[in-house]
């Protein structure tokens, strides 16, 4: 195992468009965590939805990459992936608002003490007002280290609400975070 590129503590967001690589680097950095210190007060949010969109997967779990060590608390959202599943902007949104509902119950379930938290594909619940991202960026920072991956490319939108309220959720997350280590296609 190699460590990941940036320290494991502080806030760290890792961007990047699809299929560069953002999920394998958070599983990298959960598996160098508990190599380092253990399960005990590890949390997993993985937002992560998977599904094939013109001839590519895009996003992706954890569980790709491997089991997560027992111990390990996992909230994995059933995610819609919004703009690439509905077929109208109307059928977008509610779909982004299902994920938000359903991802701050996800939240409000997850340790209250977390020692570091590790999260796959954050903006995804917070593609609808109904998301408040200040809700995971208060949580990470009751924790040691967190590690977040975040979708950033206009690959699948750009002006559509979907994609609008997304934009301003990376830009929250960016704000908050510590360092921000951006990937491209020749880093995957």
């Amino acid at each position: 195992m190699t460590d990941p590129p940036f320290p494991l503590s502080g806030t760290t967001l890792v961007t990047g468009p699809s299929n560069v690589g953002k999920t394998r680097l958070t599983a990298r950095a959960i598996e160098a965590w508990v190599d380092r210190h253990g399960v005990d007060g590890v949390v997993v949010l993985d937002f992560g939805p998977e599904l094939e969109h013109e001839g590519r997967v895009l996003g992706g779990r954890l569980s790709r990459f491997g089991a997560l060590p027992d111990g390990v608390w996992q909230g994995v959202l059933e995610a819609h992936a919004p703009r690439a599943e509905g077929g109208t902007v109307e059928e977008s949104v509610r779909l982004a608002e299902d994920n938000g509902v359903r991802a701050r119950r996800l939240l409000e379930g997850a340790p209250a003490d977390p020692r570091a938290v590790f999260v796959n594909d954050a903006t995804i619940p917070f593609q609808h007002e109904r998301g408040a991202v200040r809700l995971l960026t208060d949580y990470c920072d009751r924790a040691e280290a967190a590690v977040l991956n975040a979708f950033e490319s206009d690959e699948l939108g750009t002006d559509d609400p979907v994609s609008v309220r997304e934009r301003a959720a990376l830009a929250a997350l960016r704000e908050r975070a510590d360092r921000v280590v951006r990937l491209d296609d020749g880093d995957g």
